[in-house]
């Protein structure tokens, strides 16, 4: 019985040593190599595993003491992968209070309107902070893991700004900003024009992508959209110079020529009726509205002044008028 009583009192010892020992490297503050240290949990990582990261990271938290923790509060399966920033101060407790939590570090991609779909992804395989998971995906690939039903990815991913936690897959921004556009499109063509001469909201969204390219101020946007519908209307060639460039595609240097022009390809309205096959440019919500509800207009022309503005016209001998006035002076 005596040495039944000094075992139990060992092992009641021992429990309360570990309760103690375990209280004090929950609240003390972890030293560390650098202030702030970042470290990266990997997809899929146990406990264990992102324990040993963030030791190996140089903060001063044995792999054993993190993970026991972990275990005793329960949150052993909890841990969220992601990029991670912590400063000088932070407690044991409150290191697996971010993990659990996902408190990752976020940073931000910006997609532009007007941008192509090859110039997006240049610039997300250029981000410093995204996994490049799409990089030697092609377009069609791309938008088969999306399910899009679209046949081209060019004018599907809405322009916005993405936060994003560091570390996450440039895969993911593209589903946000393609889910993003659904919803914009489908409602900008609920609200159009009850005679606008278009067939289906991809055709909305290919008209909103030229007057997205044409638009020099946004206070022309809406006249320029006008302009469009009122030569669709008529069976007028749209005859607008951003589609050559975009049938051009790469082999464009930054100088149109007349030969440009009468080089035909799918996207040249110089030489093909009606809308291009595809969007030609990220198109944003003010073009997709402005293409569903063009005001009421009679103008068929219009010419850049200079200044990004437009000179509009009605007939063609004012239109002459103007391009001798603002481009051939």
């Amino acid at each position: 019985m005596r040495t039944f009583k000094i075992i139990l009192l060992l092992v009641i010892l021992a429990f309360v040593a570990t309760i103690m020992g375990t209280s004090w490297f929950t609240v003390r503050h972890l030293d560390m190599r650098s202030d702030p240290t970042a470290f990266s949990v990997p997809q899929g990582a146990s406990l264990r595993t992102a324990a040993q990261v963030i030791e190996a990271a140089g903060i001063d938290l044995p792999a054993w003491q993190l993970e026991l923790l972990g275990r005793v509060l329960g949150r052993s399966s909890k841990i969220k992968a992601g990029s991670y920033e912590i400063e000088a101060g932070i407690t044991a407790l409150a290191l697996l209070d971010k993990l659990t939590r996902g408190e990752v570090t976020m940073s931000e991609i910006v997609l532009v309107e007007g941008k192509t779909f090859r110039q997006l992804r240049a610039a997300m395989s250029e981000h410093p902070d995204l996994a490049h998971d799409s990089s030697k995906m092609t377009d069609m690939q791309i938008l088969a893991r999306l399910g899009a039903k679209e046949p081209h990815p060019e004018g599907l991913f809405f322009p916005d700004t993405y936060l994003f936690g560091k570390g996450s897959s440039d895969f993911d921004v593209l589903r946000r900003a393609y889910r993003a556009m659904q919803p914009k499109l489908a409602a900008a063509w609920e609200r159009r024009e009850s005679t606008l001469p278009l067939k289906t909201p991809y055709q909305l969204l290919i008209l909103a992508s030229i007057v997205e390219k044409e638009t020099g101020i946004p206070a022309d946007r809406p006249q320029i959209a006008a302009v469009f519908v009122n030569r669709l209307r008529r069976g007028m060639l749209l005859q607008t110079d951003p589609t050559v460039i975009y049938g051009l595609g790469e082999k464009f240097d930054g100088n149109l020529r007349k030969v440009d022009l009468l080089t035909d390809t799918p996207w040249n309205t110089y030489t093909r009726p009606g809308l291009p096959p595809t969007p030609i440019a990220i198109p944003g919500l003010a073009s997709l509205q402005a293409a569903a509800k063009p005001p009421p207009s009679d103008m068929l022309y219009f010419v850049a002044r200079g200044d990004g503005s437009s000179e509009f016209s009605a007939t063609l001998d004012e239109h002459n008028s103007a391009v001798a006035k603002y481009q051939k002076r």
